[in-house]
């Protein structure tokens, strides 16, 4: 049997988010703009409640394509919160309109959205050797200086623990513990 981080339950969605996508690093602004969605949505909650709701999401945010997402209109907003298949949180709704335009705009500015949050780990993912479930940190002095930067910029719901979480996710740092089959191996 496979040996998996702390975190990981029996549910076999969350045995497949680990792994095959947890901590494995991740350039593609669609997959990168669908993370900060749903880390943003997760704000609060269990991360199982969004994976079991992850589909229920993209149907509902058009496949994540943060070029709609960007022009979702009020009745569209509404629509967001009579849907049961998704958190329906007025402001994280918002946020995640709000946030979409905002991908954008550091797109222009840096070409991707991937150039832009790849440059805090100088484009490699941070490889932590963590052996204890309290050694993984809920925050770094990174995960504040990126949430204190896209929050200049008029993100929201992007704290330092969901940015943390982010980076975890899209394989900007590696927690996966040494015990676990997929932390790698010197």
């Amino acid at each position: 049997m496979k040996q998996r981080c702390f975190w990981v339950t029996d549910s076999d969605l969350y045995k497949k988010y680990h792994d095959e996508e947890w901590g494995t690093p991740v350039y593609d602004d669609c997959i990168l703009f669908e993370f900060l969605i749903l880390e943003t949505f997760q704000a609060g909650l269990s991360w199982i409640t969004i994976l079991n709701k992850r589909e229920n999401f993209r149907e509902a945010f058009d496949h994540f394509d943060y070029k709609k997402i960007a022009t979702y209109s009020e009745s569209k907003y509404d629509s967001l919160l009579q849907d049961s298949g998704i958190i329906r949180n007025k402001l994280k709704i918002k946020s995640a309109i709000t946030n979409a335009q905002l991908f954008i705009e550091i797109q222009k500015e840096f070409g991707s959205f991937s150039k832009f949050i790849w440059s805090y780990v100088n484009n490699k993912p941070i490889i932590n050797k963590f052996e204890k479930r309290e050694e993984v940190p809920a925050t770094t002095t990174l995960s504040d200086t990126i949430s204190k930067d896209l929050k200049k910029r008029g993100f929201k719901f992007v704290g330092s623990t969901v940015m943390y979480a982010y980076m975890q996710a899209v394989g900007m740092v590696n927690d996966h513990t040494t015990d676990c089959f997929k932390h790698p191996s010197e």
